[in-house]
């Protein structure tokens, strides 16, 4: 283990352009759930992503004004805006950080376990049917196959008027197939049922999750100046290939018009098949542009860096409006490209949908033969490792911070002698091997991603909120950037719009009771803050959580805005569940 720093300060050691890179990993998002928003929006996908991104690039507008007020705080802007919510009530502004956090936290997890799919395929890869090896084995067992072999029978009676000769074919092919298959691939040490929650699954997957973490990690642990010059290379090998898959599409003419046109949302997900606008139609629609949201708004993780910036007056508005370009610049092409050149067949397939199966897409996307496509794969583990450095970076400074601020407990404000937040970044890790277990299968990971969305979505309607509230209590507060009035006020209507993606989106993912497991994890800080606040500290904030706000220590100050925020909380609850009520699936 690293050596503490006495002082628990973070090192000025970015520019803009290193809190750009770090943030460079938010693009290959779009991969994490691609084929899932296919599934629940049809045609409308490539759009969603569009409408999505061009929310959150408003959004960011706010987020950069509240970053430059606070120069030397880091973890991001769920900290800058928590501090707007500490005089109207101390529970909520803890809330707001926690809630960024175990969304932003799980990319570690989710991206690991589409890691591990990738290396378990290259190394440890299942036989096709038709493989030369499956016919040999074949070829070497038929004989001990018979029309009375229960397998046979079995597979009779579930596909009626299959010859016996054909059904022998069908089950030797499978046996064949489950014989050559590595024992590796289907290893499970064992598994754990929680109630409530799911399955863990200590699998194959799991061990090698857990190793990809461990190895990012310890990258993270020499510090923010090491993580992104990592984070630059990385960035740039991934990304203009990306990029390129993106465009070769357009420019060639590849895309199919059929599969970009007659925009309907379809009759049920992952039916394929054009539905219509009908309640059941809209709710699809608003639950693709609610997990659409926990990748597109990501690039706010640009200004998780504000303490370690050489100039934060200067940098914190740079960083986060060019991340805002880079992405938008992906999230419309990827999209597009995929599902015009896919279509909805494509799309849907297993390797889409579980993310298995992107690499080997872009690869043909392009034209390319065996060669160029197990590149594709390579260079999709490494945009993994991108989008799971930008997590780690990020959510273990909202840890860190919220520490220093008084909101979490005491350990998780110190930093190790390279300025990283070393204890931070542990129980991020601890935890995500925990989710690792969990999303260790597809029905986990997407179970695992509606839940964490839950506390993002709640996030940015306290944090845009918090954008007026401030204008209002903390005027005083140097800006050495300020967003237009006008826009302030747009992102204002836009929390309420993201309430709506989460009263009637959070159902769409196949668990009726996300939403709920999500307000209900959310509720954990209520306990963690009273720890530290009441045991810890006496019921009083630490002294550079005053000096934030220009306030006496001791003193939160003069609640100007009034009934206000507290209006806004009571009609983004109502919004909330009235979009839970109202919007169904289809039948």
């Amino acid at each position: 283990m690293t050596k503490e720093t006495g002082s628990g300060q973070m090192v000025r050691a970015l520019d803009w352009k290193g809190a750009f890179w770090v943030a460079a990993g938010v693009p290959p998002l779009v991969l994490f759930s691609i084929g899932g928003i296919a599934g629940t929006t049809g045609k409308l996908a490539f759009l969603v992503w569009m409408i999505s991104m061009v929310m959150g690039f408003l959004q960011s507008f706010t987020y950069a004004e509240m970053a430059g007020m606070f120069g030397n705080k880091s973890g991001g802007t769920s900290v800058y805006g928590a501090t707007a919510w500490l005089r109207y009530s101390k529970l909520i502004a803890p809330l707001s950080v926690w809630c960024n956090w175990f969304a932003w936290s799980p990319v570690l997890s989710l991206g690991c376990a589409i890691a591990a799919g990738y290396i378990l395929n290259a190394l440890f890869p299942i036989p096709l049917a038709e493989s030369q090896q499956v016919v040999d084995w074949v070829a070497a067992n038929i004989a001990s196959y018979t029309a009375e072999t229960q397998s046979v029978i079995d597979y009779m009676a579930a596909n009626a008027g299959v010859a016996a000769e054909d059904a022998i074919k069908a089950v030797a092919a499978a046996d064949g197939v489950t014989a050559l298959t590595p024992w590796f691939r289907g290893y499970e040490a064992f598994n754990i049922v929680v109630p409530g929650l799911g399955t863990l699954h200590f699998n194959s997957t799991f061990i090698i999750g857990v190793i990809l973490m461990l190895i990012i990690l310890f990258i993270q642990e020499r510090g923010i100046s090491s993580t992104a010059n990592a984070q630059k290379w990385l960035a740039i090998i991934v990304l203009v290939p990306l990029l390129l898959v993106g465009l070769v599409p357009i420019f060639t003419g590849a895309i199919d018009s059929m599969n970009v046109t007659n925009l309907l949302p379809p009759t049920a997900a992952y039916s394929g098949v054009d539905g219509d606008w009908s309640i059941g139609g809209w709710t699809l629609f608003l639950g693709g542009l609610y997990i659409a949201a926990w990748s597109t708004y990501g690039f706010e993780t640009a200004v998780c860096y504000t303490a370690e910036l050489k100039d934060p007056k200067r940098d914190t508005f740079r960083a986060i409006f060019y991340s805002g370009l880079l992405c938008a610049v992906f999230f419309f092409l990827i999209p597009f490209s995929f599902q015009g050149v896919l279509g909805m067949e494509g799309m849907l397939a297993t390797g889409i949908v579980d993310g298995t199966g992107v690499g080997e897409a872009l690869g043909n996307m392009i034209g390319g033969g065996p060669v160029l496509t197990q590149i594709f794969v390579i260079l999709m583990i490494l945009a993994l490792f991108l989008a799971i450095m930008t997590a780690m970076a990020g959510s273990s400074r909202t840890l860190y911070q919220g520490s220093r601020d008084g909101w979490l407990p005491k350990y998780l404000g110190s930093v190790n002698s390279h300025g990283a937040p070393s204890k931070a970044m542990w129980t991020d890790f601890t935890f995500n091997v925990i989710l690792l277990a969990l999303a260790s299968d597809v029905a986990g990971y997407f179970y695992v991603l509606a839940i964490s969305n839950v506390g993002y979505i709640m996030f940015n309607f306290l944090n845009l909120n918090a954008g007026w509230i401030h204008r209002i209590d903390s005027a005083h507060l140097d800006r050495p950037w300020k967003a237009p009035g006008w826009l302030i006020g747009v992102n204002t209507i836009l929390a309420f719009v993201n309430a709506l993606f989460l009263g009637a989106g959070a159902k769409v993912w196949g668990y009726e009771n996300a939403l709920w497991s999500g307000v209900i994890f959310a509720a954990f800080i209520i306990p963690v803050f009273w720890y530290r606040h009441y045991m810890q500290d006496g019921g009083r904030f630490p002294k550079e959580a005053y000096d934030d706000l220009g306030l006496k220590e001791g003193e939160l100050g003069e609640r100007k805005a009034g009934m206000l925020p507290y209006l806004a909380l009571v009609a983004g609850v109502v919004v909330v569940l009235w979009a839970n009520w109202f919007f169904v699936l289809p039948a």
